[in-house]
């Protein structure tokens, strides 16, 4: 299988280099830059590529990658960040430009372009983010284009197989940027097209079995899309060595603990644990408003009782958990984020704790990979295109104290959202969908009775990995049918409003 080495020089786009390559069926994996000549020669790429990155190679203590990378006979791609620090290392001139450039130029390719820029028209629309350029090319290197104000755009050393961008090809902004990264892969690096869900389930598959042996796996089950199909995956390598661990913290959506015990205990026949925890669950929340204190005590007791009920099962070595790639990257990122995983990706540190060793079948994968290989696996569109639903459930979508009346209203009213949008053909077309209880009441009347109720707002976005989104214009027919049935259906609302906010500035989720 081949193979793509991206060195992060920690760039806000990072991740969609390696979304692109994956979209391309070429498998790749991105490592901090700081990662020694010996790792990447034990790597064995068969190319690499170098990220973009906030620094400036001119300033003192700026991020650097061992110089004997261009020794390696491989086929280079320097984006933003790494075509200044490929000519920064093999000779050439860097300064700093008069005027940062950021956002959409257009770029000019000569009448005989390279083989990177096949297929491209000769101008197009292309983003730029830098502050640095390019004054003097490195010896064995030319240009391949320029922007419209004369700024170097590419450059190449086609002995070699070294090229290199100015500009992001990773981003929707760049109009042809996956025809380049296309040219790159195939055209320049010679590779092929392998990488796809049917050959990662089949290794997959025995890398638990070799790693499990007869030992059994505890796998805290949600119903969410990446334990599902983490449990569905673990269970048809092991069978009933798995044994998945499914608590209801009370915060769960209508009906969602009797939807997630037919489909995995019934249906899939894997061995489920169930515990109703949600009196345990709401009398801690008792009285808390701030969502962080929330995030934080939903995490506390959610260890508590996982522990408590691990511990009842007899010879488990291993403890199962749908951490994906996002969430790895995160946690090595060049200059990124902290260490720390999203607590709702895991389960804190109880693998540590209990003695466990960690199985993580996906922390190689994309959420959209992990779908794909629900659907190799045979599970149903329900669960694997299931909108996203945070670990902390509904007490980040009710504002305030939380109540067992506010979660049975806020419960009442998403279904009716879900039910609708499903019925009107849009759920497939949305990226999450739901309902939120504001802390606010407004005077209202219903039949001959002024009412003071709740204020329910409703909220859709499309997004392609949540990074950012944009609010979903559902057509007002559908609208009005979610408004009067959940203000004549659901006791204790009277008003309800759609949310238009994109993220940024908003969140996806209100808390």
């Amino acid at each position: 299988m081949n193979k793509i080495l991206i060195l992060d020089f920690g760039s806000q786009y990072t991740q969609l280099i390696a979304r692109r390559i994956r979209e391309a069926a070429v498998y790749c994996e991105i490592h901090p830059c700081t990662v020694s000549f010996e790792f990447i020669q034990n790597f064995k790429a068969d190319a690499l590529v170098l990220s973009g990155g906030p620094a400036s190679v001119l300033s003192k203590g700026s991020p650097k990658v061992d110089k004997r990378v261009f020794e390696m006979g491989l086929p280079i791609l320097g984006i933003c960040y790494g075509m200044q620090l490929m000519s920064f290392l093999l000779g050439g001139k860097v300064t700093k430009s008069k005027k940062r450039e950021y956002g959409k130029a257009v770029i000019q390719l000569p009448e005989e372009s390279s083989i990177l820029f096949s297929k491209l028209p000769q101008e197009s629309v292309v983003w730029m983010s830098h502050g640095d350029s390019i004054e003097a090319l490195p010896p064995g290197f030319v240009p391949m284009a320029h922007t419209n104000n004369g700024i170097l755009a590419a450059m190449m050393c086609k002995e070699k197989h070294f090229y290199a961008l100015q500009f992001h090809p990773e981003v929707v902004h760049t109009e042809h940027g996956k025809t380049i990264l296309s040219n790159f892969l195939f055209s320049i690096a010679g590779l092929k097209a392998t990488w796809n869900m049917s050959s990662f389930l089949e290794v997959s598959l025995k890398n638990i079995r070799d790693t499990v042996l007869k030992d059994k796996v505890i796998l805290g089950l949600s119903g969410g899309v990446d334990s599902s199909v983490a449990a569905v995956l673990a269970h048809q390598a092991i069978g009933d060595q798995l044994i998945c661990i499914f608590i209801n913290n009370g915060l769960l959506r209508k009906n969602e603990d009797k939807e997630v015990r037919e489909v995995f205990a019934k249906h899939y026949h894997i061995k489920l644990h169930y515990v109703d925890a949600s009196r345990l669950f709401l009398t801690a929340l008792k009285g808390v408003s701030d969502p962080e204190k929330k995030r934080k005590i939903i995490g506390r007791v959610f260890v508590r009782v996982f522990e408590r009920e691990a511990k009842k099962i007899k010879g488990a070595k291993f403890l199962g958990q749908g951490t994906l790639y996002p969430d790895v990257i995160e946690s090595v990122s060049f200059k990124g984020p902290s260490a720390v995983i999203k607590s709702h990706h895991n389960v804190g540190g109880l693998p540590k704790k209990m003695g466990l060793k960690l199985l993580e079948p996906f922390r190689e994968l994309f959420k959209d990979e992990v779908r794909q290989l629900g659907k190799v696996l045979g599970m149903p569109d329900d669960i694997i295109h299931r909108h996203p639903f945070p670990g902390p459930g509904l007490a980040v979508r009710i504002l305030g104290t939380l109540t067992k009346d506010r979660l049975d209203i806020l419960r009442e009213a998403d279904s009716i959202v879900m039910e609708e949008i499903r019925n009107a053909g849009w759920y497939s077309k949305i990226w999450q969908a739901f309902a939120v209880l504001l802390p606010i009441k407004s005077v209202g009347v219903m039949g001959d009775e002024r009412t003071y109720e709740n204020v329910c707002a409703i909220r859709a976005v499309t997004s392609q990995d949540g990074m950012t989104a944009d609010w979903v214009p559902l057509p007002p027919e559908v609208l009005g049918r979610i408004s009067n049935r959940i203000i004549n259906e659901v006791k204790g609302i009277n008003r309800v409003v759609y949310d238009i906010s994109s993220k940024p500035p908003a969140t996806i989720e209100w808390e």
